[in-house]
């Protein structure tokens, strides 16, 4: 029997990659888009075929993380084995501009999708999309699932709270519920107003000479960054575990944005010191110096393990923005 999975955030990066994931598994896999203005699914393009198509397994739903009758409506008709919140804001500086959004959508959101589950004639797996951001001013290096959470951003905050609100809803009411604490991941399909994406397409548009300078704020923040397909894959694995749990994603090894710079800069052969510029405005008010994972448990019972190393994700990275550069350039 096929299974049905409901994915929030479908038109994300780690949305996109989880519905092709899903698809290639044989899955019938349901999204919600938001009605814009400006609508973008350039991500998903290509997994998108006629609904009426008998061969048909992708379909998108209108709908917002903030209307939870809607919420509920979709679960019921829908009847999903799987339920995965992506949805979010998920831009750490810009939530200290936009706080109150911010919490509506990361954290009510989180809640409203959570009470959908519990009261559907037949309550789905729930995974939640946790952060290490959560972490914030952090009290112990590397970070695991019993690390205590001090979050430095309304981003952060928000997450906790549905991070809370999903271990609370298994436990009050059983609910077949994980959170998975996913370090920071990347691909090609990061979002632009992202450092690292930032720093490949401003490589790239500065070597094809679509771009001057790079403007760029805190330097000495260290990450953990992987692979976002990798780390989708751990979603999945998540709810096809016997029992429901949270789990650390992350690769274990940290590296700072100047570190970022380096490689992305040294792929296109330039000296990153000529074209960088700091300006404040990309600074947040309170940083999050370092942060390192700990995915031993996942290792251990998902049997999961990241693939993708760092210096092969920045050059793929700058390679997929170098071929935009010249593509937009070649254009003009």
């Amino acid at each position: 029997m096929t299974k049905r999975a409901f994915v929030t955030g479908v038109t994300g990066q780690d949305g996109s990659y989880l519905a092709e994931l899903l698809l290639h598994k044989g899955y019938e896999v349901h999204g919600l888009v938001r009605r814009t203005s400006t609508v973008t699914r350039t991500r998903i393009d290509h997994l998108y075929v006629d609904p009426h198509d008998p061969a048909a397994r992708f379909f998108l739903h209108y709908g917002d993380m903030t209307d939870a009758l809607r919420l509920r409506d979709l679960l019921e008709k829908i009847e999903a084995d799987e339920v995965y919140n992506l949805a979010a804001q998920s831009h750490v500086r810009v939530s200290f501009d936009e706080p109150a959004f911010t919490v509506a959508v990361d954290a009510m959101g989180a809640m409203n999708l959570l009470e959908a589950v519990r009261r559907t004639k037949k309550p789905a797996r729930f995974y939640q999309a946790s952060s290490s951001e959560m972490f914030g001013k952090v009290v112990e290096v590397p970070q695991n699932e019993r690390t205590p959470l001090h979050p430095r951003s309304p981003y952060g905050c928000a997450k906790a709270f549905a991070h809370h609100q999903t271990v609370n809803y298994r436990e009050a009411y059983g609910l077949f519920a994980c959170s998975g604490i996913l370090f920071n991941h990347e691909s090609p399909r990061r979002g632009e107003s992202f450092v690292t994406r930032k720093i490949t397409r401003g490589a790239a548009r500065i070597k094809v000479g679509l771009q001057d300078k790079l403007f760029l704020g805190n330097l000495d923040a260290r990450r953990d960054w992987g692979y976002a397909p990798d780390y989708v894959e751990a979603m999945w694995r998540m709810l096809q575990h016997r029992d429901p749990d949270d789990f650390v994603i992350a690769t274990g090894e940290t590296h700072s944005v100047r570190d970022f710079l380096d490689a992305a800069f040294a792929r296109v052969g330039l000296d990153w010191h000529r074209f960088v510029e700091i300006d404040a405005r990309f600074e947040r008010p309170a940083e999050v110096d370092m942060l390192l994972g700990d995915a031993s448990k996942a290792r251990r019972v998902l049997e999961w393990e990241p693939h993708t190393r760092f210096s092969d994700l920045v050059g793929m990275m700058v390679d997929a923005d170098l071929e935009l550069a010249r593509r937009e350039a070649g254009a003009a």
